[in-house]
């Protein structure tokens, strides 16, 4: 299995910088991590690692290629739970994301639901939420199966962190094969989820893993917070069970993955180190 890592290892730096440092740990693979449509201003002045989506998916494959790194994911991590607006990152952000994927040749846009932060959003039932988001993902889903390309939902909300819920999404898409599951084995678990478990449900369809480990002081936070997007310790040294998901991962197909995990060189090192030893 592949292991990259999320660029957003230098803070207030731009893209060239973060993989100018991903190159001198030595990772060969990496996400587009954060995304947007249009233009933002911190990013035009280098202070951000966003990549628009309206820029030139060439220019942004061939800055890659400076530092000999490969692309395995496009980031389009959305609110798929509130209300449309134009400023809301939605259905049109991630049909965007398709389509910037499948002209340079990667094949995984990674998107989620979030969690809801309008009133309305927050009073729908599951079985609404679970249908607010296959409605929201259902145009962009064909579209990329149109392109080649295939949409993994990751766990980081009240829908995605629950087996019922990627599964209630996918059987109101069709069961599409372009829609799949971003396995991410830290907000898995603090959603209340067994990452061993939705591994085992979804192994299948797991098309991309996003690696961290949580330490003790997770553990009161449990089943009450939606993701946590990074975490500050090697893999094995937390409460999680990654080495039973790295089990259930050789038997299937799934060939790339991202470190979620900020910190020291040494610290990245050694969660390599531990997926090789696990046998990935």
């Amino acid at each position: 299995m592949n292991v990259g890592v999320f660029l957003l290892i230098e803070p207030f730096a731009s893209v060239e910088v973060q993989l100018q440092k991903a190159k001198e740990m030595g990772f060969k693979h990496a996400d587009i991590t954060d995304t947007n449509g249009g233009a933002t201003m911190l990013g035009t002045a280098g202070f951000s690692p966003v990549v628009s989506l309206d820029d030139n998916p060439f220019d942004v494959k061939r800055l890659f290629e400076k530092y000999g790194i490969e692309i395995t994911t496009v980031c389009a991590h959305a609110n798929l739970l509130d209300p449309t607006i134009p400023s809301r990152y939605s259905t049109a952000e991630i049909m965007k994301a398709v389509r910037f994927a499948a002209a340079i040749g990667v094949r995984e846009v990674v998107t989620t639901d979030n969690e809801p932060h309008s009133e309305w959003s927050k009073k729908t039932t599951f079985d609404q939420k679970v249908f607010t988001c296959a409605e929201k993902l259902l145009e962009p889903v064909r579209m990329a199966e149109e392109y080649g390309v295939r949409i993994a939902m990751e766990p980081h909300g009240p829908v995605s962190d629950t087996i019922e819920g990627i599964q209630g999404v996918m059987d109101l898409l069709g069961n599409p094969k372009a829609f799949g599951v971003n396995l991410d084995t830290g907000n898995s678990w603090l959603g209340g989820a067994d990452p061993v478990e939705m591994a085992k449900a979804f192994k299948d369809k797991i098309f991309h893993v996003h690696w961290k480990d949580l330490g003790e002081e997770w553990i009161a936070k449990r089943g009450k917070q939606y993701g946590c997007g990074f975490s500050e310790i090697a893999l094995g040294d937390g409460v999680i069970d990654i080495k039973g998901v790295c089990d259930v991962l050789k038997e299937t197909d799934c060939a790339s993955s991202t470190l979620e995990i900020i910190g020291s060189e040494d610290i990245l090192k050694r969660s390599v180190k531990y997926l090789r030893d696990c046998g990935l």
